[in-house]
This record gives C-alpha cells, sequence and structure tokens, in this order.
C-alpha cells in the first residue's frame, strides 16, 4: 500500500474520531452554558473525560478480540444512540438521565479511540510518523469543526434537539464510511502476549520519568480547555462567532500548527522536536490570560489569542503524538496506546474538573495563567523520555 493511500485513511480514521470528541469538548459547553447551566457544572462535565483516561482497563478486548474496523462502527453507533437521547433531554437541569446519555458517548467515543489508535500505528510504517500525525491531527481538527463548528451554526435556524439529530446521523454516516478502509488484522499469537509487552516496557531504560514527561507535557492545554468555550459566552460572543472563530478558525490554526510540526519532526527528529514545539505551546495559554486580562482589547484581542493558543497547540501535539506512536509495538498498539493515553490524561482530568470554581474564583485571566505553568515539570523529564525512546529503536 502506498503512503499516499494509507495517509488518506489516516485522514478519515481521525475525522472519524474528532466528530465526537468534537461535541463533548466545543458544542456541549456552549449548548449547557445557554440553558443556564453554572461554570461549576460545566467543569464537573469534565468528569466524563475520565472514559478516556480509563479505557486502558478495556483496551485488552479492542487488542484480543474482533476487527478493529467493527469496533469503530459499533462505538459511533452509541454515539449516536445517546447524542438521540441528548435531544430529548431538558437540559436545564443535569439530571441523571441526561449524565447517562452524555456518559454512553464518552464511553463509545473514547473506545472507538482504541480500535483507531491501534489500526493506525499498525498502519503506518517506522519513520513515517512526522507526516502520518500531521495528517492525523489535521484530520481530527476536521473532525472537531465539523462538531463544534459546523453544528453550533445550526441552532439558530432549526433548534438544538434538532442540531442533535443532525448529529446522530453524521455518526451514522461515519460508520458506514469506514467500509473504504481496508482490514488489518493482527495475528492471533501476539495478541496474547500483553503481559510480555507490558514488560518489555517496563524494563526499558527510564521508564518512571517517561511516564512523568508523557502525564505533564500538555497539561497546560487540558487544564484550560473546558474554560475557553464559556470564556467566550461570558464575553458576548454568539453562537456563529464561536463557530467561526474559536472553533473553526481555531481548529484551521491548529491544523497549520500541527502540518508545521510535522515537518519539524521529519526534519530534527522527534527527541528535539518535543522540546522546540513544545515551549510554544506552553507559552500560549499566556496569550489567553492577556485577551482576559484586557477587555479593551476586544474581539481582536480574543481572536488573536485563539489563533496563537490553537497554532502552538498543533505544533506540540504532532511532536507529542509521533512520540506515542513511535514507542508502542503494533501487534500490541491498542493496550500499550491506551496506557500512554490514560497517563496523559490522568493529571488533565484531575486539573479539569475544578476548572470551573478556579476560573470562578480566580477570574478567566488569573485561571488561564495559572494554566501556562502547569506543563513545565514536563521539561525536566525530557532526558528521561529520550532515553526511553531510545532504549526502543
Amino acid at each position: 500500500m502506498t503512503l499516499r493511500r494509507k495517509l488518506a485513511i489516516v485522514a478519515l480514521l481521525y475525522t472519524i474520531e474528532g466528530f465526537p470528541a468534537g461535541i463533548y469538548a466545543d458544542l456541549w459547553p456552549v449548548y449547557f452554558r445557554r440553558q443556564g447551566i453554572g461554570l461549576e457544572q460545566i467543569g464537573l462535565l469534565q468528569a466524563l473525560s475520565w472514559a478516556w483516561t480509563l479505557k486502558v482497563l478495556w483496551s485488552p478486548l479492542v487488542d484480543r478480540y474482533g476487527e478493529r474496523r467493527r469496533w469503530i462502527q459499533c462505538c459511533l453507533l452509541v454515539v449516536a444512540a445517546g447524542l438521540l437521547a441528548v435531544a430529548g433531554s431538558d437540559a436545564t437541569a443535569l439530571g441523571p438521565g441526561l449524565w447517562l446519555a452524555l456518559a454512553a458517548c464518552c464511553l463509545a467515543s473514547a473506545t472507538q479511540d482504541v480500535a483507531i489508535d491501534a489500526y493506525t500505528i499498525g498502519l503506518v510504517d517506522r519513520g513515517d510518523e512526522g507526516p502520518a500525525n500531521s495528517v492525523r491531527s489535521a484530520a481530527y481538527r476536521v473532525g472537531a469543526i465539523a462538531a463544534g463548528g459546523g453544528l453550533l451554526l445550526l441552532p439558530a435556524a432549526i433548534g438544538w434537539p434538532a442540531t442533535f439529530v443532525s448529529a446522530a446521523l453524521a455518526c451514522v454516516a461515519l460508520a458506514a464510511a469506514l467500509r473504504l478502509c481496508p482490514a488489518l488484522p493482527v495475528p492471533g499469537s501476539a495478541r496474547g502476549d500483553l503481559r510480555g509487552a507490558l514488560s518489555r516496557w517496563r524494563d526499558r531504560s527510564g521508564v518512571a520519568g517517561a511516564a512523568l514527561f508523557v502525564l505533564f507535557y500538555r497539561l497546560g492545554d487540558r487544564a484550560m480547555g473546558p474554560m475557553v468555550k464559556p470564556f467566550w459566552v461570558d464575553r458576548g460572543f454568539s453562537d456563529a462567532e464561536i463557530a467561526s472563530v474559536s472553533t473553526t478558525l481555531g481548529s484551521l490554526a491548529t491544523i497549520a500548527g500541527a502540518v508545521a510540526g510535522g515537518v519539524v519532526v521529519a526534519r530534527v527528529g522527534i527527541p528535539r522536536a518535543l522540546l522546540l514545539l513544545g515551549i510554544p505551546a506552553l507559552a500560549s495559554n499566556l496569550a489567553y490570560a492577556l485577551a482576559a486580562a484586557l477587555p479593551e482589547a476586544g474581539r481582536p484581542g480574543v481572536y488573536g489569542a485563539s489563533l496563537i493558543e490553537s497554532f502552538c497547540s498543533g505544533l506540540a501535539t504532532a511532536a507529542f503524538l509521533s512520540y506515542l506512536m513511535r514507542v508502542c509495538e503494533k501487534e500490541h498498539a491498542a493496550v500499550q496506546y491506551a496506557l500512554l493515553y490514560a497517563v496523559a490524561s490522568f493529571a488533565g482530568t484531575l486539573a479539569a474538573i475544578p476548572s470551573g470554581w478556579l476560573a470562578q474564583g480566580l477570574g478567566y485571566a488569573g485561571y488561564f495563567a495559572l494554566t501556562a505553568l502547569y506543563s513545565l515539570p514536563a521539561f525536566a523529564f525530557l532526558p528521561a523520555a529520550r532515553r526511553w525512546l531510545s532504549a526502543e529503536l
């Protein structure tokens, strides 16, 4: 199979992965804020991101049983059912039924991510991580744009319930599109040696420091994310503005950053790229803090902060995903990648849950500035991460 065809498949898969994630990250915060839900409760919605953190617990099922495309298709249908339930629920209060529907969407989305990541690692050859992750990050953002940007344009015309029905139908269409991807089976004997695969990881040089690096590297972005859309709402931006600038243009800036990041990874290698691309991403949170602290800067200030933060996020994500892909074994990619993701998202989830209370107490400017400090410890563990990578090569 040619590299071009592989990249086309990666583009489809990560558009699929980005769609429900975009609903969770971009659509739901706006929707619930519009319904009068407080910042504290919107922050509590981040507890649902434990689905992505804990997916490592059921990732062996994806490695051991079934064909990975079928897992993705089934999960998309579950997401569609959850969105239909949201469409029929009263959103002015987060009752048990609504929580159950939201949780079902998140669990299914997290499970499909396990299958998509494992399929991609099995598809992409070593040395092609840079181009693959540029396409991967860009396609993910295309899916997020469709969810958080495109869908946000619909409520004014058709209302929120019909918007969620439209999202459910889109999930069904994406499930059908998976017929374009070829089967990529994993040998049965390799599937049974999960303990050996994890033991080989544990025995590599620098494993503890590498785990701490993975935990902290993208923490600042994860902590700030839940309060970005409420910030836009509270600044008086319309749904159309949020959709066109924060979500759509912001995602395009992330795509540009991911493409640039992929070029850097290909030219300087993964170890150097982690440092060169991580520092701008860390500093970019301060752009939002400055925009929040200077309301007189108006719309241009917020627009600029969004584009800067999104571009820098794309840069760092390209390097980080390349690192995660490189250290995973193809035959055990579902479990290994899910475990790395669990480490990366654990601290992010803990930081995100109290984000509403912290933003309420510190103000948006203070909170955004605080998140800029969250990822600093990652750079102290970068040498260990490099050793762990070298031990695999």
